[in-house]
């Protein structure tokens, strides 16, 4: 039996009113984690009902794959509004054509064939209502055993989507930490449908990988990846880096992949965008850190203000992570850091446009902002903390005649 004292509110409140109108069973990570001895998070249900019947029952609610029987349940009480879990109705699936879904869903009323048509026996177990496991593949022996095993026969199980490739690796990291072992055949099947992946979207396989690169253990099974042949098929054939040390930031983690190879930060950009389908912001991150990994480190004081002040807490921390992951000393680094953080410092520039366009009679424009720029660098890199030593820098420095574009601009490293 589960314990079902683990159920939030609100999603007692969902399993008993789709209960009043049909059946409800818990599915998926809950019922892994409850099993595993850890507190489950995310709720989702299977279902007798249709998409259609549980939006009657919940009004708000979105049904993002009707076809496929899926509805992201929201409650009206707007105590609650930020509430939201997954239920699907219980199906049984056709064959998969594109080798990414199935070609048709037929809609059903036994919990166990909707539990035949899942991926691994650890996801293909259920919990009613009364709290009694629904198990009929032996998903919880696997589970103690720590092994990870496809419902049926692997190869047909995989050769169905190709992304149950990637999610077998993602699997392969137990929810308390730790590493499932794979079966033979699940290995066999794997290795044989490696081409499979070329069919599946990026989008998918970037959502995939990211989960494994910020899950437990995820150096160990991205080795595992790198031995199989899966990662070189993904990454566009690279030759992955594995001899670093990995950090819980998938975007860092990547970085660390990609670190061995001779690449500039714009045609790493584009090989994320074409292989992986980041978006701008995450490729941008990950060409940003691989740019990092030749740079002598600085330990001076004004190296350390300058990083704190164009960095913010975020990024310092993505920074430091890459380059410890890539072997850098940064026992010095964190010293200096330690010492600046213990200050009194401003990062912020001391003085404003308007005032200072007052001070010095430029108006507005280029030549004031690059200016202002200059200045803000000099308060950085000195650790002025007052306003008016930052105006009296104005008479050092040859503002007035010389080309604004070559003037200093605040930046790390």
């Amino acid at each position: 039996m589960i314990d079902l004292n683990l159920l939030k509110e609100e999603d007692r409140l969902v399993i008993s009113r789709i209960n009043e109108k049909g059946r409800a069973w818990i599915v998926g990570g809950w019922v892994r984690d409850s099993l595993s001895g850890l507190m489950p998070t995310e709720l989702d249900l299977a279902t007798t009902l249709t998409p259609r019947d549980v939006q009657a029952i919940f009004p708000r609610s979105i049904m993002t794959g009707e076809k496929f029987g899926t509805t992201i349940v929201r409650i009206d009480d707007s105590e609650k509004a930020s509430y939201q879990c997954e239920v699907t109705t219980l199906r049984a699936d056709g064959g998969y054509g594109d080798g990414r879904r199935p070609d048709n869903v037929v809609f059903g009323q036994e919990i166990e064939a909707d539990l035949a048509r899942r991926d691994f026996t650890i996801n293909a177990m259920a919990v009613d209502d009364s709290g009694r496991l629904i198990d009929p593949f032996g998903g919880l022996d696997d589970l103690r055993e720590g092994l990870l095993r496809t419902v049926g026969s692997a190869e047909e199980r995989i050769g169905e989507d190709g992304l149950r490739v990637l999610r077998a690796f993602r699997f392969m990291g137990a929810e308390g930490g730790g590493i499932r072992k794979m079966d033979g055949s699940l290995i066999t099947a794997i290795s044989s449908n490696l081409r499979m992946l070329e069919s599946v979207s990026k989008e998918r396989i970037w959502a995939e990988l990211g989960k494994i690169l910020s899950g437990k253990n995820a150096l160990e099974i991205v080795e595992s990846m790198k031995e199989s042949g899966v990662l070189g098929v993904i990454l566009g054939g690279i030759v992955a880096n594995t001899d670093v040390v990995f950090s819980s930031n998938k975007l860092v983690n990547l970085a660390l992949i990609y670190s061995n190879q001779q690449l500039n930060a714009s045609e790493l950009s584009t090989i994320l965008s074409e292989n992986l389908r980041l978006s701008n912001k995450e490729a941008g991150t990950v060409s940003f850190l691989h740019g990092l990994r030749e740079i002598e480190i600085d330990h001076s004081l004004e190296s350390i203000r300058r990083f704190c002040a164009v960095n913010d807490t975020n990024v310092r921390i993505e920074i430091l992570d890459y380059l410890s992951g890539i072997g850098k000393d940064l026992t010095k680094f964190q010293e200096s850091l330690v010492s600046i953080s213990s200050t009194r410092f401003d990062n912020r520039c001391l003085i404003d446009g308007n005032s200072l366009s007052e001070i010095t009679g430029l108006k507005p424009g280029r030549r004031l902002g690059r200016l202002k720029d200059w200045l803000h660098t000099i308060q950085v890199q000195r650790g002025i903390t007052n306003r008016e030593e930052v105006i009296s820098s104005l008479e050092e420095i040859d503002w007035r005649e010389s080309d604004y574009e070559r003037w200093p601009v605040l930046s790390w490293p």
